[in-house]
């Protein structure tokens, strides 16, 4: 078998605030294999962004706490020194940033911003890391590639400077891609072009990619698995036709729930989802999803913690897993 080209384990984030210690990330473990997708969703504060952050050593090491294993092709991210991060992001992992317009810098053309990481990384001249640029900038969809290698972000819409940031992270033809809201502010038919283009990248050099979103149209159409987050935690997981077609868990089932449906005509009102989440640094005993709950079938919801089990074979000989102690279908 393959040795997956992420394998995390026990992935723990702590931050340290003026309200005491956020427990931001808690025990997430998964794998990423060769040229597949694996989806991360869940709502906004549940430590998707910030699990991929501390991956690469990208949260401040005075506030933050990172311990767990990470490893990319072998090699452990969380015990890496910040000289060997440096040559492995890049080549070895590139990531797709939530907000263009603070990721990218102000004062420095595109064209500069994309050629810094291909000469770093490379032994190309001036010229040639020039011309690449200009065409990563045309495989991302972006009018006059040309032209706009020579400008400056502001100048940029905000759609544009999305694929600015993705040719950035996909220009030296990483093993892993971490795309964090990659598509979010781009219109349906350049998205569709991107995920084309991550596909091409997939199936010519096998990168693996974590995809997190809050589109489950997106994690429908490209995720192979999925891996659903709430309070920093992992509450379920599978494949990506497990989890959508059969979610277990009542957080899973709510956010699908909330999904309308363009096939029907019913006019039922969409579910939703009482409630906010916890704070991180208060989590709730028991289950995480407690205190929102609409099943809360089990005693032990409000004491003890779920561990994160099958609960069903799954598709492709991979585990369906949720972390719950209320059984399928008790939704009220």
């Amino acid at each position: 078998m393959t040795a997956p080209v992420l394998e995390v384990e026990d992935l723990r984030v702590d931050l340290r605030t003026p309200r005491g210690t956020a427990h931001v990330v808690n025990g997430l473990s998964y794998t990423v294999g060769a040229g597949e997708t694996v989806a991360v969703v869940g709502e906004s504060g549940s430590g998707k962004s910030v699990s991929v952050l501390a991956l690469l050593g990208l949260l401040p090491a005075r506030t933050a706490t990172v311990t767990g294993r990470a490893l990319l092709d072998g090699e452990d991210l969380l015990t890496m020194s910040p000289e060997r991060l440096r040559q492995v992001r890049g080549p070895g992992v590139g990531m797709v940033f939530q907000d263009p317009m603070t990721s990218l810098n102000p004062v420095l053309t595109v064209g500069r911003q994309l050629t810094e990481g291909l000469r770093a990384h490379g032994s190309l001249s001036k010229a040639a890391a020039r011309a690449r640029a200009v065409e990563l900038l045309g495989e991302v969809g972006l009018p006059d590639p040309g032209r706009a290698v020579d400008r400056y972000p502001h100048e940029l819409s905000g759609g544009m400077r999305q694929r600015v940031v993705i040719a950035i992270a996909l220009s030296n033809s990483p093993s892993l891609l971490i795309a964090d809201e990659a598509t979010t502010a781009l219109d349906v038919t350049v998205q569709a072009q991107i995920l084309d283009l991550v596909e091409g990248l997939q199936t010519e050099h096998g990168t693996g990619v974590v995809w997190i979103t809050h589109d489950l149209g997106v994690v429908a159409g490209i995720a192979d698995r999925v891996l659903v987050m709430y309070g920093g935690r992992c509450v379920e997981d599978g494949t990506v036709d497990d989890v959508l077609e059969r979610p277990v868990h009542p957080y899973t089932r709510g956010l699908l729930g909330a999904l309308p449906d363009l096939a029907t005509d019913d006019e039922a009102d969409l579910a939703t989802i009482p409630g906010t989440p916890p704070p991180p640094t208060d989590l709730p005993a028991g289950c995480v999803f407690w205190p929102r709950c609409p099943v809360r079938g089990d005693a032990r919801c409000e004491t003890e913690q779920p561990p994160l089990a099958v609960v069903a074979a799954g598709t492709g000989g991979l585990p369906h897993r949720a972390a719950t102690w209320c059984a399928e279908g008790e939704a009220s």
